[in-house]
């Protein structure tokens, strides 16, 4: 497993945006797209350092925002997505959103583990070629 990004609960990506240039040395924006899959409006950037903030609004984090939490997961790229799943199952990881495309990885498959030592734990696969 490797990094990938942390996740970023939002009201309003745009202005989160424009929070994270007072703090960031931001590099790369990409542009916000809707997710039906996900039920959810996201953006990536990247920072000057190579890490990348993925920004999610829209009904699924709105819990998390109500009790002002920002961070939403932490994403790892996996080789195997199907695999690390069991994996991760079986050290007591509760599957929250099963494999799906994820259409801000161009159609990449996700999925959305909550375990009990990390939080909310996103795998995305890794690209082939």
């Amino acid at each position: 497993m490797k990094l990938h990004h942390v996740g970023i609960a939002c009201e309003d990506i745009s202005a989160t945006i424009e929070e994270l240039k007072n703090t960031f040395n931001i590099t790369e924006i990409s542009d916000q797209i809707f997710d039906a899959e996900q039920n959810a409006t996201l953006c990536m950037v990247t920072l000057d350092d190579g890490s990348m903030l993925e920004l999610v609004a829209g009904n699924v984090v709105k819990t998390y925002l109500k009790k002002k939490i920002k961070q939403y997961h932490v994403c790892y790229e996996v080789k195997d997505i199907d695999e690390q799943i069991k994996r991760m199952e079986s050290a007591g990881a509760v599957v929250i959103r099963g494999k799906r495309p994820a259409k801000l990885f161009g159609g990449r498959h996700v999925a959305f583990l909550y375990t009990y030592s990390i939080g909310m734990v996103e795998l995305l696969e890794e690209k082939i070629g």
